[in-house]
């Protein structure tokens, strides 16, 4: 049995002039902050900037929260100081750290109490109920638990009274002894999520009464139950925990063919889902139905899969019951060699489980002790006529910590010791992991992009007010990939690129992308450049004559010569990465546009320029004027064919000629 779902309130509901829905951005929130004066308002920002890292930054929650509760102290705020105290609970409690979590959780209810607050009174009751549970302290669970059902029964709140009643199941729940009351508290919890029509509630508390009757061997109850978890949960991957539960009662009941059809449509939805714990466990399901069938060879290929599912995972658990179905299934093959193995893995694994489990028992009675040792300081501090009892008290504490602290020290250090050399493996396997990782981003971002991004999680899109955009195109490529099959023609594309990517890598630019035949490349970005303009017009230069002798083999080869239009234009653009998926560095703005316009309206084998780049460049190349065209929002912009690149005041270089040697250029084409 495992479903146990406890019903935590982890989100706070915030309402705020500003109206801050679905998880708005930090920055904005940020922004919004900076420009605020010291009310309620900006109490409610940095709770819900607080709000915003509570998954990814707890700490960071944290430091918000204090933030907002200082402020609404100093404002006289109650609700805030509320909020601000709860958020800081949640965030130690998504830490696993339950003691720190109830101290705010204790001071924001008594704030509520003073404000009348019943509802928030009742949360936060029911959240101290489940870190108490998660410690493994059912008593103190139960108490926290039942004064949250008395008051939301006594407010009417059907809601937080469902999930309540169900958490009180779920304590009762974890002792078979106990399984009668957990069955009575969910009874009770069912009717109220059927009258919400909460179906979380519903599928959750129907699959535990379920496999409570299951336990039991009423298996026909079970059945009832399990069904009515699947009914509520179509569609969705929770509905694999009820087919796999109605799987297990079939085998159990030795309708192995029914039980595997269950097994296998939980399998299908799983897949669906990509879930790989789900998928191991209705593996498992059917692995196990194959075994009590005697049908020990599927029984082991079902095994065997489950195992790799589980291994590459890290499933542990699922992990171990493979390796000791897999050598069950060997030893009624009569494969005792393997199933020796195995049983060793299944032995190795159990142990390993088993520190685990050592481990958390050991913290549960650190945080016991450690909520004995507060309330011994609470009453050390308001139980004056004791002071002599609370002395002795105060010495057996210190002699129990000793003894609970050389016992800790002793059982730590035995599992430190064991999974020492496992850490190093996979540290070192991390590490290579982040290599690659590095390298990869290096290959589609700018190295000061890629690290902002690494750093900060999101890259910033920056303003530069200079940089120059080169753009090409293949003249009538359209009619030309009408004569070619796709793959020749991709290679044709890929033959051009990689040398263009040479060619502006030499010169220092930075490429954008390509589309169909069109390759953009910048100059003066993400690093800047004094000699970007200069550069980029060499790039286009070396392009042309790169494409000139490769049309050359193309024309004594027998074939069509393809021609290419280069344009050229420097002015503002804003670069960066957007989006979260499939980064790709990118620039905007109207140079773009020109640059683009600069290229259509060029001549094959030119290096077309603006009359803003000519500007630039005017003392550094020979160029001809040749017009005039009209740019939207811009009006008429003046065009240069850039024809040679002065050397000195009575050297001209021409065009095609450039700092390769021809050589060097054919040997990029063979």
């Amino acid at each position: 049995m495992k479903r146990k779902k406890i019903f935590f309130s982890v989100f706070f509901i915030l309402v705020t002039a500003f109206c801050f829905a679905q998880d708005p951005q930090i920055d904005s929130l940020k922004l919004v902050l900076s420009k605020q004066k010291d009310d309620s308002f900006k109490v409610n920002t940095l709770l819900a900037l607080g709000k915003s890292y509570l998954e990814s930054k707890p700490d960071e929650a944290i430091k918000y929260s204090v933030d907002a509760k200082n402020l609404a102290e100093k404002i006289k705020y109650p609700k805030g100081i509320a909020n601000a105290l709860k958020n800081k609970g949640i965030a130690n409690y998504i830490q696993a750290k339950y003691l720190e979590a109830i101290d705010p959780w204790l001071e924001s209810f008594k704030v509520c109490e003073a404000m009348g607050d019943k509802s928030g009174e009742a949360n936060l009751l029911s959240n101290m109920g489940a870190a108490y549970f998660a410690q493994g302290d059912d008593t103190k669970a139960l108490e926290f638990y039942l004064k949250s059902l008395k008051i939301s029964e006594e407010i009417g709140d059907k809601f937080r009274t469902a999930t309540v009643l169900s958490n009180i199941g779920s304590v009762y729940y974890n002792k078979p002894e106990t399984h009668d009351k957990a069955i009575e508290y969910y009874l009770k919890s069912l009717p109220l999520a059927e009258e919400l029509k909460d179906e979380d509630i519903i599928g959750t508390v129907t699959a535990n009464i379920g496999e409570i009757y299951s336990y039991k061997k009423d298996y026909a109850t079970a059945l009832g139950y399990f069904n009515r978890s699947i009914k509520v949960s179509e569609n969705t991957l929770q509905e694999t925990y009820g087919l796999n539960d109605i799987g297990k009662v079939y085998t159990k009941q030795k309708q192995f063919a029914l039980a595997i059809q269950y097994h296998q449509k939980a399998l299908e939805i799983a897949r669906k889902f990509d879930a790989q714990l789900e998928m191991a466990e209705s593996i498992l399901g059917i692995a196990d139905s194959y075994y009590e069938q005697g049908n020990f060879k599927s029984a082991l290929a079902s095994y065997k899969q489950a195992e790799a599912i589980a291994r590459k995972s890290g499933l542990n658990k699922e992990l171990k019951d493979a390796y000791g179905g897999t050598a069950l299934a060997y030893a009624k093959l009569s494969d005792y060699s393997n199933a020796f193995k195995y049983q060793t893995l299944f032995s190795d694994m159990k142990d390993t489980l088993n520190d685990i489990a050592n481990y958390k028992k050991i913290a549960t009675s650190q945080f016991n002790f450690d909520i004995q040792k507060k309330q011994s300081q609470i009453d050390l501090l308001t139980k004056d006529k004791a002071l002599q009892d609370l002395d002795l008290q105060r010495q057996k504490f210190a002699k129990n910590a000793l003894t609970i602290g050389l016992v800790l020290i002793f059982i730590i250090a035995f599992i430190l010791l064991r999974t020492y050399l496992n850490k190093i493996r996979v540290n070192k396997l991390l590490d290579k992991q982040n290599a690659e990782i590095q390298s990869l981003l290096l290959n589609i971002l700018p190295s000061e992009v890629a690290t902002e991004l690494q750093r900060d999680g999101q890259a910033t899109p920056r303003y530069y007010e200079s940089v120059s955009v080169l753009f090409t195109d293949f003249k009538s490529f359209t009619k030309f990939s009408q004569s070619y099959s796709a793959q020749e023609l991709v290679a044709e594309l890929n033959d051009c690129f990689m040398a263009f990517d040479d060619i502006i890598d030499k010169y220092g630019l930075e490429k954008i992308k390509t589309i169909g035949d069109s390759y953009m490349c910048a100059g003066g970005i993400p690093s800047g450049g004094d000699q970007h303009y200069i550069n980029i017009v060499r790039a286009g230069i070396e392009i042309q004559e790169y494409i000139r002798i490769k049309n050359q083999k193309r024309i004594e080869s027998g074939r069509e010569q393809w021609d290419l239009r280069i344009g050229v234009h420097t002015g503002p653009v804003v670069a960066g990465v957007v989006g979260k998926k499939k980064y790709a560095y990118d620039i905007w703005g109207g140079t773009v546009n020109i640059a683009s316009r600069m290229e259509s309206n060029g001549e094959p084998g030119q290096v077309n320029v603006s009359a803003a780049t000519y500007e630039l460049i005017k003392d550094h190349f020979k160029c001809a004027y040749r017009g005039k065209i009209y740019a939207k929002n811009i009006g008429e912009i003046d065009m240069y064919f850039v024809e040679n690149e002065i050397i000195s005041a009575t050297i001209l270089r021409p065009l095609g000629s450039t700092i390769d040697e021809p050589k060097a250029i054919e040997q990029k084409l063979s």
